[in-house]
Formats: structure tokens, sequence, C-alpha cells
């Protein structure tokens, strides 16, 4: 059992989940409530990693966070190590690939929340912030949670764009994924076996809460 792969998968899907908290809230309740002509536009950007092939994304995180890249010159220059190949990569590849599991949960359940109940809290003098944190979190925490906890699983469980972001640098970039595929390549299946087991028990439980959680979302749509 890879230890150190393990620890450095669930740092990253900490730092993932912490990241896209806020933003699976914001950008949740703005497509949830808000109509405008580019709306399906946005809804299309944030649905691309799903259909996106991993390497495909890899690839252009390669050329944009690259050492020659603004980005990467940038922060070679504050940090003084590159970008790419680095666990800072990771984080931002992370949080790229993981918006749809962010966002379109937490749009689900912002949905779910009435206009009457909205419009209450409205009428009782609350600001939109106030309101937001008092009334609507409380209703609509089934999808912020399942969203969380679909972005923490899948981060566990990325493969493509952790190998092609980070490649395979030990304590680095080396996650659970990427241990499992080297364990392989070695014949030592006995390890990758552990590992994989590792993983399938952590994805058993995550669908299990999504569903849980789905049904009490559709339970209140319906």
């Amino acid at each position: 059992m890879d230890w150190t792969a393990l620890a450095l998968s669930l740092r990253l899907a900490a730092w993932t989940v912490v990241i896209l908290l806020p933003v699976s809230v914001l950008m949740g309740r703005y497509l949830a409530f808000r109509h405008f002509r580019a709306k399906p536009l946005i809804e299309a950007l944030v649905m691309l990693p799903l259909v996106m092939p991993p390497t495909v994304l890899g690839f252009y995180l390669l050329v944009s966070l690259g050492r020659n890249s603004p980005i990467g010159q940038a922060w070679a220059g504050l940090f003084g190590q590159p970008l790419v190949f680095s666990f800072s990569g990771l984080v931002i590849a992370s949080i790229l690939f993981n918006l749809p599991f962010a966002i379109l949960p937490a749009q689900r359940g912002f949905q779910a929340i009435s206009a009457e109940v909205r419009e209450a809290a409205a009428c009782c003098g609350m600001s939109p912030w106030r309101a937001l944190w008092k009334v609507e979190l409380p209703l609509a925490w089934p999808g912020v949670v399942t969203a969380m906890v679909l972005t923490f699983a899948h981060t566990l469980g990325e493969f493509g764009i952790v190998l092609m972001v980070g490649g395979s640098i030990p304590g680095e970039t080396r996650t659970i994924a990427i241990s499992i595929y080297d364990r392989v390549q070695a014949f030592d299946t006995d390890s990758a076996a552990i590992m994989s087991a590792v993983l399938v028990a952590i994805s058993l439980f995550t669908i299990a809460v999504t569903f849980a959680l789905s049904a009490r979302i559709g339970r209140r749509l319906g």
C-alpha cells in the first residue's frame, strides 16, 4: 500500500473541495436563479470537462501553465519553481476538471427552492447575502453536499489529467491512481489490488451518499 500516494490524493481532494465550495455555491445559485441569453453557453462550458478527454484538457493546461507561457513564467518568477509537474499545478488542473461535479449538483439544489420562499425572504427585508445564508443554503444543502462529495471522490480517482499535468513524482504528484498504474506496470498486482480496493470502497460510499441526497432533492421537487 502506497500511503504517501494516498495521503497526497487526499490532500489534493481536500484542497479541491475547499476551493470549489464557494464556487459551487455562487455559480450554482447564479445559474439556478438567473436567466440571460448566454446562459446555455455558460452551462455548456461548465459541462465541457465531462465530455472532453482528460488528455485534451491536460494538453491545453500544459501549454497554458508551462514554462514558456505567461502564467508559467509569472509563477516561476514568484515562487522559483515551475507550475507544471508540481502539486500546485495538480490543484489547478483538478479545479478545472471538477467544475461540472461541483456546480451542477449545487445548481439543482438551488433550483429546488420555490420562488415563494425567496420572495418571502425579500419581503422580510433580508439582503441577498443574508437570504443566501439564512434561507437558501439550509434548503439547498443536499445539492451542495452532493457536489462536494462527488468532487472529492472524482479527484481521488482521476488519472489522465493528473498524469499529463503532474507526471509521477513521488511525494509531489504521484497520486493513488498513478501509483496503481505504476504497480501494475511493475507486475506488483497485490499492491495494486489493495489500493484499488480502497478506491472502490470510497467510490461505493460516495455513490450511496449521492443517491441518498439526490432522493431528498427529488422529494422536494415533487
